[in-house]
């Protein structure tokens, strides 16, 4: 998703790494190395740093970067933007955090179980993820941890400026670096992709005066409540423009035609879907709607062609493709 990362280093648990190679080759991954995790949150980090330095932890020694980024699975709406920021800060500073305002305030409890004191919650922030360091700074910082450090501590920057003196630039980070922590957050965290798609949606017509009408008028009905992009291209051909659309991060097409055969139509725009990859990641709605202007052609043969369409729509669904079609018949 982010072309300027030159490695991606997944430390997993020994007994998911199977799971996590499936996922990989399903989707298609080509930067991502997995690394077998530690006990403890430090010893898993480290044995994700030492892929660039110790050939024990992977079948080759990759490129030391010179900026490494910590994130958490977790958090999985961080943006480019957030990473940018704390690379940026990093590189200047040798260590870089989000942070959150706290929304909670903090007390300690005494031994008796009683209240002992509470922190004044204006003075502090929530630590989040993204982090990141000079590569350099981090690597060390590991090397001289205790096993103390190493067993009970969490907190990254803290590592870097109790042994390399790196002073760490604090960045504000966003709402969406919320953890996803309960099992209630996965129905959370399903909302928010599910909204996300939804917000737009690319009509493509044909150039024929009363398709690209049709695409008109809906185009002016829906831009009031969603992003609309609605362009008129040759169908028949293998139109550059319509591949850079469908290499984007739309999700949601409807696709207006008068062809007789309109599921050759159909059956073009889902190939060319395909060779782009979007379908991997989340389910890609191609609405395909028949115009039938011809005053001699029945209704069966329409109700035949929509038949063909739903056979197809069975077929792609597989792939995370999902086709509807609509026949409209009028004079």
């Amino acid at each position: 998703r982010i072309s300027w990362i030159s490695d991606i280093i997944v430390v997993v648990s020994p007994e998911n790494i199977e799971t996590m190679k499936s996922i990989i080759e399903k989707y298609g991954h080509k930067r991502v190395t997995i690394v077998k995790g530690g006990i403890t949150r430090h010893r898993s980090i480290f044995n994700g740093l030492k892929v660039f330095t110790e050939n024990e932890f992977s079948n080759r020694l990759l490129q030391k970067p010179e900026v490494v980024i910590i994130h958490d699975a977790v958090r999985p709406f961080v943006e480019e933007d957030i990473l940018s920021k704390v690379v940026m800060a990093a590189k200047e500073h040798g260590a870089a955090g989000a942070i959150r305002p706290l929304v909670s305030t903090v007390i300690a409890s005494a031994a008796d179980g009683c209240l002992d004191h509470s922190l004044e919650r204006a003075r502090y922030r929530a630590s989040e993820m993204p982090q990141a360091f000079l590569f350099d700074i981090i690597y060390e910082a590991y090397q001289q941890c205790t096993d103390y450090d190493l067993d009970y501590g969490t907190e990254c920057l803290h590592l870097a400026l109790k042994y390399c003196k790196a002073n760490a630039r604090l960045v504000e980070g966003t709402a969406d670096l919320w953890k996803v922590t309960y099992k209630r957050d996965l129905y959370a965290a399903e909302s928010i992709i599910k909204d996300n798609l939804s917000q737009q949606v690319c009509v493509i017509t044909d150039v024929k005066e009363a398709v690209a009408q049709v695409g008109f008028l809906l185009h002016e009905s829906l831009k009031s409540q969603i992003k609309v992009e609605a362009m008129s291209i040759s169908l028949s051909k293998n139109d550059s423009h319509l591949q850079n659309i469908f290499s984007g991060q739309c999700y949601n097409f409807v696709c207006v035609n008068d062809k007789k055969y309109a599921i050759q139509e159909t059956q073009q725009l889902v190939e060319t879907l395909e060779k782009s990859n979007i379908p991997l990641l989340y389910p890609v709605v191609l609405i395909s709607v028949h115009l039938d202007i011809s005053e001699n052609i029945s209704f069966s043969i329409g109700m035949e062609e929509l038949a063909r369409i739903k056979k197809f729509a069975r077929e792609v669904k597989k792939k995370n493709i999902l086709v509807y079609g609509l026949l409209i018949q009028y004079k």
